[in-house]
């Protein structure tokens, strides 16, 4: 179960933390830390439906849903999502309202919008077919580096080296146990040594899981990284608020201003800006003081 080590995966934890603190990154402890990771993954990693696919529209899917949404929602959008746009193609010529509303429920809605200029590009420009590279991958839009190396590992299994949140958490938690401010340029070198070259997908998702656990066992180590930033409150934000505009768009078809300051009860000042944000970066259309999904 996610969450949890058995009395054994403990004891390994504990020991590897041991040889760590007295020998850093040795040959024997780097093997003593890939051990651990599989053998946790093997016999308790998650069953996600995107590890069941190597197809890369899928992955690529996964990937952008899961840079800032939790697992448990991203499952069952992830189905939906899927059923309504299965491929490049479909996603490429729907309008973009069908998209945003297949989207809603995910929070950070940019991410639906840069999700189908990527299909549209990999129609276009790729006969659809996603690029393999990171360099290229790293160019689509809502795609960074993080992003094209996963998509890279899960769709085709390339060994990729690369940091993100649970890859971090991981490594700061075994190799870096007393440090603060801890930089990603020192944890890659790391990554590179300790990768699972005969299975990087699988490597991968196993520190996805292992790191899942520590979240939940420990005193976040990402506390300790140079580029740990707490998130801003969701409550009350600006975020919040265009969320709440865009679904009243979607839900409505075509709403006035007016009519969004008095469904929302929110300062006029703000809304009118808010809206002028989602007309400039191409979320809703305007015309006459009115307001529609593109």
């Amino acid at each position: 179960m996610i969450g949890s080590l058995d009395p054994e995966q403990n004891e390994r934890e504990r020991r590897l933390l041991d040889a760590v603190r007295e020998q850093g990154a040795t040959p024997e402890t780097i093997d003593l830390f890939r051990d651990l990771i599989l053998s946790y993954f093997r016999a308790h990693g998650r069953d996600l439906p995107w590890r069941h696919t190597t197809d890369p529209y899928r992955i690529l899917v996964s990937e952008i849903m899961l840079q800032q949404t939790q697992v448990e929602r991203v499952v069952v959008r992830y189905r939906e999502f899927l059923d309504r746009f299965p491929d490049f193609a479909s996603l490429a010529r729907a309008p973009r309202s069908e998209v945003l509303l297949a989207w809603q429920g995910m929070g950070y809605n940019r991410r639906a919008i840069a999700l189908q200029e990527t299909a549209r590009r990999v129609v276009e420009e790729y006969s659809g077919d996603l690029p393999a590279d990171v360099e290229t991958l790293a160019t689509f839009p809502g795609i960074g580096n993080a992003t094209a190396s996963a998509i890279c590992a899960y769709a085709f299994n390339l060994p990729v080296v690369y940091v993100e949140t649970n890859i971090r958490r991981i490594f700061i938690h075994f190799f870096f146990q007393d440090r603060e401010g801890v930089r990603d340029d020192e944890i890659l070198p790391l990554v590179e040594r300790t990768l699972y070259r005969e299975n990087p997908r699988e490597w991968y998702s196993s520190l996805m899981d292992y790191g899942t656990v520590l979240k939940k066992r420990t005193a976040n180590p990402n506390r300790r990284s140079a580029s740990y930033s707490r998130q801003s409150r969701f409550e009350g934000s600006d975020r919040q608020i265009r969320g709440r505009i865009l679904a009243l768009v979607l839900e409505e078809g075509t709403v006035t201003e007016k009519e969004v300051i008095l469904r929302l009860c929110e300062e006029p000042g703000r809304v009118k800006k808010i809206l002028g944000d989602l007309a400039r970066e191409g979320f809703v259309a305007e015309s006459k003081g009115a307001y529609t999904c593109r």
